[in-house]
């Protein structure tokens, strides 16, 4: 008797367990929890215009994977998934910057395509990524040097706004966008009128850049 109620008891606790922890169900939670740390930049979109160059000049290809470093709502991965129909990742560390972007994926129906993470950009493998796309400030991305330059040979990195001061970038590219339409401005002549934007790209491994003289500027 005492053993069948001991069974029991554990058939209880068991089921108990499996309402408390979603892991029992075999789905995976993304719900993000409290950052480790604070964020090291404050969210600022990039235009949408910005975010097609940016994947245009990355020149995806069937079988790329883009990785989003500081991945804000998702706009990025989730425009890589939807235009170029490639896998892609998104990572930021803010939890509630991880609730917008798999609000937008949910929204865009991409769920089969884009996965995002909770994560500290500083703590991963970016091995399996064959684009990665950047909007932090240039420490920043010195720091990461190290991580980008075990990707692939010829997988390509773009940052908008940012260079990665040692790495010779292969283009650098300007556009001007209208805030009020949000579209690119190609008139020369009204330039300064308009929000200015520029777009480094580097492949892997990249070219050591020739240090500047203390009155060049990009």
């Amino acid at each position: 008797m005492k053993t069948r109620r001991l069974v029991r008891l554990v058939q209880l606790l068991a089921v108990a367990l499996c309402l408390i922890a979603p892991a029992c169900t075999g789905a995976e939670t993304n719900a993000p929890s409290a950052p480790a740390r604070e964020p090291d930049v404050i969210f600022v979109p990039t235009p949408m215009p910005v975010v097609e160059k940016m994947l245009e000049l990355a020149e995806i290809k069937p079988g790329d994977v883009v990785y989003d470093l500081g991945c804000g709502d998702g706009r990025i991965v989730v425009t890589a998934a939807k235009k170029y129909g490639v896998k892609a990742v998104g990572f930021d560390i803010d939890p509630q910057r991880v609730k917008e972007a798999l609000e937008n994926v949910r929204s865009n129906k991409v769920e089969h395509l884009v996965t995002i993470k909770q994560a500290d950009i500083f703590t991963l493998d970016l091995s399996e990524a064959t684009v990665v796309t950047l909007y932090l400030l240039p420490e920043l991305n010195v720091r990461l040097m190290p991580q980008l330059a075990k990707m692939k040979p010829g997988s390509r990195i773009v940052s908008h706004d940012f260079d990665m001061r040692g790495a010779k970038p292969v283009l650098v590219y300007r556009m001007n966008i209208d805030p009020p339409t949000g579209r690119e401005v190609t008139d020369r002549e009204s330039r300064f009128e308009y929000g200015s934007h520029t777009i480094y790209k580097w492949v892997v491994p990249w070219e050591p850049e020739t240090p500047r003289s203390g009155n060049d500027s990009r």
